[in-house]
């Protein structure tokens, strides 16, 4: 597209003063005099031939014409901010949007971070944290990391951790259960995904156990229902190693059962490109690893 030449003195000006509906304050920002902002806001009227502004005795206010104009060129200057940002350090740096279930976000991936920027300083990470249920497209994302069994329908899934999940509670909990059976006297906290429990109990061999607790919609209230003492949460076990490690949560029975994974997801329809590859691959390396 061929531009015509753009007085971005002018449009500068026009934003700031928009922003602020106040000259003044405008002209601070951009360090420029009053009278200066003033002239550079007259000129880009008389060149668009329209008014910007009401000049009211009290201030100003933006004509219809401004308020059309103002949104466009903030958008137009913080995609610049944006862009120019992403030069640091002398090389540019290529961002990636990932949306990340908060429980995996929190529990696995944020202790590794450090580990990513250090072997990949021109990647930039932006996490936006979800309760596993996510739209890729509508939401802008390159990438997520979800809790199940892989079968999203028009993505390419690729495995990273496994996490089988077991009974947890609260210490003062804990030493009110000796076997499985005793779970029938206690709160059996839920996720939204309603059969978990009626598994893990199948695995354990229970029959007439019933779960009748609160229904959370993140496995993170989960945990923190179950560690102020609500109940008992069935909660994948590795996304939780240091509140079990600190004692602050107790798993009282060794049964575990695999209800998922963890997985990273791609829409089909849009190319790996090559920070994508090696974010992909720095993950199955972590996952690989263990605890």
């Amino acid at each position: 597209m061929i531009r015509p030449q753009l007085p971005l003195n002018a449009l500068r000006a026009f934003e700031a003063a928009a922003r602020h509906l106040n000259f003044t304050r405008a002209a601070l920002e951009l360090c420029v005099s009053q009278a200066a902002l003033s002239h550079q806001i007259r000129t880009l009227e008389d060149r668009l031939q329209v008014t910007l502004f009401h000049r009211l005795p009290r201030g100003v206010a933006l004509t219809d014409e401004g308020a059309a104009l103002h949104p466009v060129l903030t958008d137009a200057f913080d995609r610049i901010a944006i862009a120019l940002d992403r030069f640091t350090g002398g090389r540019f740096r290529e961002v990636l949007t990932v949306g990340v279930v908060g429980t995996f976000a929190t529990g696995w991936l944020l202790p590794r971070l450090g580990d990513f920027e250090a072997a990949h300083p021109d990647i930039e990470l932006r996490l936006q944290t979800h309760n596993n249920r996510i739209d890729l497209a509508g939401e802008g994302l390159d990438l997520a990391i979800r809790f199940g069994e892989g079968d999203w329908q028009g993505q390419d899934c690729t495995p990273i951790v496994d996490a089988p999940s077991a009974p947890v509670c609260a210490p003062a909990l804990a030493r009110r259960l000796r076997q499985p059976r005793d779970l029938a006297g206690v709160p059996l906290l839920r996720s939204y995904r309603n059969d978990e429990w009626a598994r893990w109990l199948q695995a354990a061999g229970i029959t007439g156990v019933e779960a009748r607790g609160p229904v959370f919609d993140s496995s993170l209230a989960l945990a923190s229902a179950a560690a102020a003492g609500a109940g008992v949460a069935l909660l994948p076990l590795r996304m939780f190693e240091q509140d079990l490690a600190d004692g602050r949560l107790l798993q009282p029975f060794a049964q575990t059962l695999a209800l998922g994974r963890y997985w990273l997801t791609r829409l089909r329809s849009r190319q790996e490109r090559e920070p994508l590859r090696r974010f992909r691959l720095w993950l199955q390396a972590q996952g690989a690893a263990g605890p």
